[in-house]
């Protein structure tokens, strides 16, 4: 596997994406639709740089590569950091793509201002204060005990250019948090779209791209996206994210 070697306990995965791969343990966090839907969601462009905050195992930068200059994602967690690094050796992406164990909290030790167009976020979705905290090597990915929604935001607005987009996935049930946390950084979102299981069924994601320095108002809210049709199966527009259809 071009000299890239496996820990105890982990496995490549295929991404379904352009015969990438990614390396997970096959007891611990690994990569949800979430990451797969945000990384096909923003308007890149060529010539853009993309930062990923939290990047877990590196899955957002091996899923949209191909569609940006360069890519840095971030992960606190060394282990993580060090597959997400291995993964992008593993596809022969080091030249576009370049992972950094860091914590994004302290992000202007790690980078400098204003540097990218493009920032990406899959942060944790529930407050430590919403429900029993989780433990493990998933805690992280799933609450915010390292960092929080205000964190993560803060910090998106101090990577992106003027003008440069801002993606982020989270719960529809936290986007007045959202939003507020977004005015107070300067961020005005400009596209939304919600993600729901099926028919009958409540959104359980959301989607928002904001602009850094763009003026309220003007969202387009974008039809829902279905997960699973009445038979039962993944749509049709989900499997067209997926790169089966």
């Amino acid at each position: 596997m071009k000299g890239v070697r496996l820990a105890r306990n982990e496995r490549v995965d295929s991404l379904d994406h352009l015969g990438r791969r990614i390396i997970q343990r096959t007891d611990g966090f690994r990569f949800s639709m979430d990451a797969v839907l945000l990384a096909h969601f923003p308007r890149y462009g060529k010539k853009c740089r993309v930062l990923d905050l939290g990047t877990g195992t590196g899955a957002i930068p091996l899923l949209m590569a191909e569609n940006a200059a360069y890519v840095e994602a971030l992960e606190i967690d060394n282990a993580m950091a060090g597959m997400a690094a291995r993964s992008v050796l593993l596809n022969g992406l080091e030249k576009k793509v370049r992972v950094r164990c860091g914590d994004y909290r302290e992000i202007r030790n790690l980078i400098k201002p204003e540097s990218f167009d493009v920032v990406l976020a899959n942060p944790p979705y529930g407050t430590v204060s919403g429900g029993p905290v989780a433990k493990g090597a998933q805690a992280g990915a799933r609450q915010e005990v390292t960092a929080t929604l205000s964190d993560v935001v803060k910090a998106a607005r101090y990577a992106l250019r003027y003008g440069g987009k801002f993606a982020m996935v989270h719960r529809p049930a936290r986007l007045a948090e959202i939003f507020a946390e977004m005015a107070a950084n300067q961020l005005a979102p400009k596209r939304m779209r919600l993600v729901e299981p099926r028919a009958g069924k409540s959104a359980n994601l959301v989607l928002i791209e904001a602009v850094q320095g763009g003026a309220l108002g003007g969202l387009a809210v974008l039809p829902a996206l279905r997960v699973y049709g009445e038979d039962g199966a993944y749509t049709s527009e989900l499997l067209e994210i997926y790169g089966k259809h």
